[in-house]
């Protein structure tokens, strides 16, 4: 049974930009995991701060084994970007 990711995001003050574009820079690494079925990125209508990361993956452990993959200092340099921590959850059909 697959499961879909969603991510949620809220760009700091004036970083509202920079934040789309390095969550669209993250496609290729996620597309590209092994057991990803889908990625996208969409910012929120009328509220041009917030994002989501929807993500379709065959299995929750798929998507943590990605997650422990991704270069720890790249997410590190993105901190200054985020206005509120992310939050995620996983949802099945």
């Amino acid at each position: 049974m697959s499961i879909t990711r969603i991510n949620e995001f809220t760009a700091a003050d004036g970083k509202s930009e920079e934040l789309y574009e390095f969550l669209q820079s993250l496609i290729p690494f996620i597309s590209g995991s092994e057991g990803c079925l889908g990625c996208e990125v969409l910012r929120k209508l009328g509220a041009e701060k917030e994002f989501v990361v929807i993500e379709k993956w065959d299995s929750e452990a798929a998507h943590k084994k990605s997650v422990a993959n991704f270069p720890k200092e790249d997410m590190q340099a993105a901190m200054v970007l985020f206005g509120a921590p992310p939050v995620g959850a996983y949802y099945t059909v």
